[in-house]
């Protein structure tokens, strides 16, 4: 792809993520167009529909978390500090909450259990990395890294999104809620068990493999 393409398909993903995470799945594609600076033409020539942009967001952000995760354990060699790097990159991404929002319009396929599974991999990688160095509480599952991410990336509503429009706050939420998984932290979580990534995915409605007829289960 050529160089200015690949810009103008860069524009319109990161503009996508941003109306459907603020607005939803069901939002105009008129504003993406709007946010992205680009023409109707050049989104429906790349995406002829919204499902075609859905996918290929979903999969762009899935893509981009395991990439974060394996940069934060490359440049990291202290497990607890990798785990915070990719923290904080997945939510300056909003990769979390936008794909929790998107994935409800989503048919899950062969290729997308795929590209899931390989971002789940290297997540769960640095997770387990930390536990076992005792850097991180033993009652902490994928699941519940997941939504921790997702409930401290949504944009907040309202008159709100002003007290952090320059993502200040995700940050130090985030980091707030990091300290909190450390091992002694606080009184535990009730005696819960952890929250598991398969867990997660099924409250979801969404079963870990594809569905056979294609049609979203």
């Amino acid at each position: 792809m050529r160089a200015d393409a690949e810009r103008s398909r860069r524009r319109i993903l990161d503009a996508a993520c941003e109306v459907f995470l603020e607005r939803g799945p069901d939002a105009p594609l008129d504003a993406v167009v709007r946010r992205a600076g680009v023409g109707p033409g050049t989104l429906y020539r790349r995406f002829p529909d919204r499902t075609a942009l859905v996918r290929a967001l979903v999969t762009d952000l899935l893509a981009r978390l395991a990439e974060a995760a394996g940069q934060a354990r490359a440049a990291e060699p202290d497990p607890f500090r990798a785990l915070r790097r990719f923290a904080h990159a997945a939510a300056d991404l909003r990769m979390g909450a936008a794909i929790v929002v998107l994935l409800e319009r989503l048919v899950v396929d062969a290729d997308l259990v795929a590209v899931r599974s390989r971002a789940v991999d290297e997540v769960e990688a640095l997770l387990r990395a930390a536990q076992d160095a005792g850097q991180l509480r033993a009652d902490v599952g994928m699941g519940d890294l997941v939504l921790l991410c997702v409930r401290v990336s949504r944009p907040l509503p309202g008159g709100l999104a002003a007290l952090d429009a320059d993502g200040t706050l995700v940050h130090r939420h985030l980091d707030l809620a990091l300290a909190g998984l450390r091992p002694g932290a606080g009184d535990g979580a009730g005696g819960a068990e952890p929250l598991s990534f398969e867990q997660l995915i099924a409250a979801a409605g969404r079963p870990g493999e594809p569905s056979p007829t294609g049609v979203a289960e």
